[in-house]
């Protein structure tokens, strides 16, 4: 082992590239695989209801892409900063980079880029995970981290969330992580539900459940928003310091909700208001329903063969006997 630039190169081999999310692209890839089934089968669909079967399908196939997907997004809470910070242990040798920081519900990203990205011979763009989800260890990971030899911007943000940082945020955000994934767990089940509701034509318990499925989701960013704090240490690179804030799954999960509140609130107001505008977004025509039931609840009408059988003279059914007084 030589001395480079007067210390010792304790990071050899390639940066850690952080891999393709393929979770996510598998999930949005099954929705638009059904988004472009029911295009293609949409001119199938007759008469003025085929805009309001259009609209049904898309709002609802939005809806549950957006519950699975942020189920295994990093990016709840996000926060970025520029510094000139060392980029190597016992080494003065400064480098500037953008430091982010990305929590999900799995776990941290913390991700390091330069500015420009080869500096020092080197090509200083990494993005590391660190998990605190069931079955997994984030000490654990963060020891594999210092063994491998990370730059020293990622190992000082992922102890922050160690069990042993005095900032005490491991416990705060793995707990809120848990009760996240459950609740949404089980937002993506009554969506589910929902939706076999509508294309039975169940309505008012679609509507209901569509209601359950915003109450889930609103109470898991509560969860979320009550149980994460602000950190009680600063991430300080020099003069700047790391802030973050809530990350774009927060927002999409936030506007899911309130669209699933509004679209329950809007059926079971217009259920027990209009029901026939309902019937008519929905694509049952009442008219022709009443027209089936009727046809079906006639009598059928008897055959000019039937007729001429029971027919009996006159004189037959009026011959009787008399007794005179």
């Amino acid at each position: 082992m030589t001395l480079w630039n007067g210390s010792y190169p304790f990071y050899p081999g390639a940066n850690a590239c952080f891999p393709f999310d393929t979770t996510r692209a598998v999930i949005v890839t099954i929705f638009l695989s059904m988004l472009v089934t029911f295009i293609i089968i949409l001119p199938g669909i007759p008469g003025r209801g085929r805009l309001f079967w259009f609209l049904r399908w898309v709002l609802g196939l939005l809806m549950g892409a957006v519950i699975l997907n942020v189920q295994f997004s990093r990016d709840w809470e996000t926060g970025w900063v520029q510094a000139n910070t060392s980029y190597k242990s016992f080494s003065p040798v400064q480098v500037n980079v953008d430091v982010g920081l990305h929590i999900g519900l799995a776990g941290v990203n913390v991700t390091l880029r330069g500015n420009p990205v080869k500096q020092i011979n080197e090509t200083i763009n990494y993005n590391e995970h660190f998990p605190w989800n069931f079955g997994a260890d984030y000490d654990h990971s963060y020891s594999q981290g210092l063994q491998k030899g990370l730059p020293s911007p990622i190992l000082y943000v992922a102890e922050k969330f160690s069990r042993q940082s005095p900032c005490a945020v491991h416990r705060q955000y793995r707990i809120a992580g848990h009760y996240v994934s459950l609740s949404l767990w089980l937002a993506f089940c009554t969506w589910l539900t929902s939706m076999l509701l509508f294309s039975m034509s169940i309505l008012l318990y679609g509507g209901h459940m569509l209601l359950l499925t915003a109450t889930l989701i609103l109470f898991s960013l509560l969860f979320f928003s009550t149980m994460r704090n602000t950190l009680k240490c600063p991430m300080q690179f020099g003069p700047a310091s790391l802030r973050t804030d809530y990350g774009e799954s927060f927002w999409l999960a936030l506007a899911t909700g309130l669209l699933c509140l509004f679209l329950g609130l809007g059926i079971i107001i217009l259920n027990s208001v209009q029901p026939e505008k309902l019937k008519l977004i929905f694509s049952l025509d009442k008219s022709s329903e009443e027209e089936m039931w009727d046809k079906s609840c006639l009598p059928a009408e008897p055959s000019c063969s039937a007729q001429d059988g029971i027919m009996v003279p006159l004189g037959e059914l009026c011959h009787g006997t008399a007794t005179k007084l």
